[in-house]
């Protein structure tokens, strides 16, 4: 039996290698746009993350994003990171669409909400895509920050945003009645290569100390929509291959640490045995998911190699602290009550 265990994970590293090795010889057009955030005196960083949040303050957003304030105000947050669904059911129509307005500027007006950095999710590509990565919505709003795919470099930890939906292949073969905005997409097959291509590059470059990966999908959710195959498939192989090269360097810092995403409407975080990587879904925003009396609650038993460390189904979203030796991640939700802790010290020491 354990020579039956090593074959297979020799053959699965071997696998992980060899799918870097391909898109590397893939040729790459753009490189990952970088943006840099100071970090304090002290150096710590502190963050809070929410997404799927636009409805013009209907479902709780506008109890949420007080709570939000007032957590960021106690925290003296950093910035804010949006994991997607920025606008409600179907993106924004215009760049003027007064969407923007109702359920962005006169929503998150609290003095400790003013810097966010968000990504697209699948509804936001329902709507007119472009018109939020258009530089006019900065002259509406100035805090406004929205890319398909970036970095953030904060010092101690660097920020990959990705732009997961154009990965989904439902989208595309069977989007029922909706229309997707895939300008800046075609080809398909040639932007995913480069992106995951510029991904793997910028990855084994960094050396910051603490490294998240945000998209909009989940790679490993017990929520509604549960795993997104694709990005099991063609992401989550290049957020562990750093690790397993980094291992052989002796370099154990700088492997990947997070995975944060949305699009399921809850709070939920999953640890597996097969990756170092947490994985922290913030997609409650606003409306919660809802479950059939047949699915009243999720299925904690899904993943075989992963536990279900905490799942909330309301609104609520997560603030994130790191310094160079901690990161304490929290949930709360729509009333500020605390539903769940965690960081890697205190995990150590209860194992």
């Amino acid at each position: 039996m354990a020579y039956s265990h090593n074959k297979n994970k020799n053959i699965e590293i071997f696998l992980q290698f060899t799918f870097i090795l391909c898109i590397c010889f893939v040729p790459n057009f753009a490189e990952l746009q970088r943006f840099k955030h100071p970090i304090r005196e002290d150096g710590s960083l502190s963050f809070l993350v929410v997404g799927d949040w636009g409805r013009r303050g209907w479902y709780n957003q506008s109890e949420v994003a007080f709570q939000m304030g007032k957590v960021g105000e106690k925290l003296d947050i950093d910035f804010v990171v949006s994991t997607g669904d920025n606008f409600y059911d179907d993106g924004l129509t215009v760049v003027d669409d007064p969407a923007f307005e109702q359920s962005f500027q006169y929503i998150y007006t609290a003095k400790s909400l003013q810097k966010p950095y968000t990504v697209l999710g699948n509804h936001d590509y329902r709507g007119d895509a472009e018109a939020q990565l258009n530089p006019v919505l900065r002259n509406i709003d100035s805090r406004w920050h929205c890319l398909r795919s970036f970095i953030l470099d904060a010092e101690i930890a660097e920020f990959f945003f990705l732009d997961t939906t154009p990965f989904v292949d439902l989208y595309f073969y069977n989007p029922k009645d909706h229309t997707y905005d895939w300008r800046g997409i075609s080809p398909r097959r040639t932007y995913l290569a480069n992106l995951l291509k510029d991904l793997a590059m910028d990855l084994s470059e960094s050396r910051a100390r603490w490294k998240i990966v945000v998209g909009h999908h989940g790679i490993r959710s017990t929520g509604h929509h549960g795993d997104t195959q694709e990005l099991v498939e063609q992401l989550l192989p290049i957020l562990k291959v750093p690790t397993l090269i980094r291992i052989s360097l002796d370099t154990l810092k700088h492997k990947v640490d997070f995975y944060m995403n949305g699009h399921d409407h809850c709070l939920e975080h999953v640890s597996c045995s097969d990756s170092p990587i947490q994985f922290l879904t913030s997609g409650a925003g606003s409306k919660a998911c809802q479950y059939s009396l047949q699915r009243l609650m999720p299925d904690f038993k899904k993943h075989y190699k992963c536990d279900v460390n905490f799942f909330h189904l309301g609104q609520g979203f997560m603030p994130v602290q790191l310094t160079e030796t901690d990161a304490k991640i929290v949930f709360y939700d729509v009333f500020g009550n605390v539903g769940h802790k965690w960081s890697p010290l205190s995990s150590y020491i209860q194992t």
